[in-house]
């Protein structure tokens, strides 16, 4: 096994990632060397590169959506071995304070996003603890795996705090990789009817296919704020829905989203927003009983069901991973910047790592899923 690597790292703030050649990740006695396979391009990777949200300390390897195969155990870990095909939890905890006790890791007052906090995937290799392994069923190809672990993840948590029950209504708001998996999931939780609302017309197409009616944004004025709301109203027979996700959180989005509420309805706030929003105390929420949710990321146990869920077919991950690239600093920067930019065209952008991993199972991984287009 090799001493060095190659990463991707983020040197600067406000600059493009580097390649680097760095140590191999050293392993301690309750840690897990996985060679990675694939590590998903999500939309907060741009905001560590632009200085929106804080990552550090510097120099660091981005990348929090992860699958690969374990290459090396610790020599306290009894639970995997060498060849098994994982996917990686985006935090490792202390597994002992309250919150990680009662099941609300995220907020470990000593736990580390992985591609945050401490190294990430966009390289060869990554070393967690071993409590932070899930397993990655044969069925599911690894670019797949890499975004269940943070895309999909996040948007069952979204519904999971939504309280979404069978037979109600959810419009949302942004239908990019966590908007798309939300799509399916609310169907497989139960929502009578789906609403995508976004303002790229191919994404909406993609909305459509996997059963959401689409509504198409404009500029983001007062008077399209409220046109939007008024088309979610009339698509629901002037009630509202009782579930909206905001996946941008921006005042151009989460406005809507509180004005389309039926009574007792909730929005889950899950986006990146960073401008204040003004909100009609009275007339939205207090007359409705209405309810504004934050969502932070996903839990450790959704996992498991999670991983069913896309094992079984019931969420495809094919269509979202759109695009599959290299581990190269200029496509990676290329994809970056495209997400900046609200880019339009693609929904997931997967970084291909590895391609001799050694693992123990005969495997169909190599083949780009659904209508992936691996660039060059």
């Amino acid at each position: 096994m090799p001493s060095t690597m190659k990463a991707v790292r983020l040197v600067a703030v406000g600059r493009p990632l580097e390649m680097q050649q760095i140590a191999r990740p050293a392993v301690g006695p309750l840690d897990v060397l996985v060679q990675v396979r694939a590590a998903g391009i999500c939309h907060s990777d741009a905001h560590y590169r632009a200085g929106v949200s804080p990552a550090g300390p510097l120099p660091l390897t981005l990348g929090h959506e992860v699958s690969g195969v374990v290459a090396q155990v610790g020599e306290l870990v009894t639970c995997w071995q060498p060849g098994d095909r994982v996917c990686l939890h985006y935090l490792a905890t202390c597994g002992q304070c309250g919150y990680c006790r009662q099941g609300t890791e995220q907020f470990c007052a000593t736990g580390q996003m992985i591609g945050k906090h401490r190294d990430g995937g966009y390289a060869d290799y990554i070393a967690v603890p071993a409590a932070s392994l899930f397993p990655l069923p044969d069925a599911i190809p690894f670019e797949q795996g890499a975004v269940m672990m943070c895309s999909s993840a996040t948007a069952l948590h979204a519904l999971h705090k939504g309280r979404l029950a069978a037979g109600e209504t959810v419009a949302i708001f942004g239908a990019g990789g966590l908007g798309m998996s939300a799509i399916q999931l609310a169907a497989v939780l139960g929502a009578l009817t789906v609403i995508a609302v976004d303002r790229d017309l191919g994404r909406l197409a993609l909305a459509e296919r996997l059963g959401a009616i689409p509504v198409r944004t404009a500029s983001p004025s007062e008077d399209w704020q409220s046109s939007v709301a008024d088309e979610i109203r009339g698509l629901t027979g002037g009630r509202g829905v009782d579930v909206a996700l905001d996946f941008v959180s921006a005042p151009a989005t989460l406005r809507p989203a509180i004005a389309s509420l039926a009574p007792f309805g909730r929005v889950v706030a899950v986006g990146l927003g960073q401008e204040p929003v003004p909100i009609y105390p009275y007339q939205e929420i207090i007359n409705r009983e209405a309810e504004i949710i934050g969502c932070s990321d996903h839990l450790a146990s959704e996992i498991p069901l999670l991983t069913e869920l896309v094992r079984r077919g019931s969420l495809d991950l094919a269509p979202v991973v759109t695009d599959v690239i290299p581990l190269d600093a200029d496509a990676i920067n290329a994809a970056l910047d495209r997400l900046e930019r609200h880019g339009a065209g693609g929904v997931r952008t997967v970084i291909r790592v590895a391609q001799d991993f050694g693992s123990r199972r005969s495997t169909q991984e190599d083949a780009v899923p659904g209508n992936g287009q691996v660039q060059p």
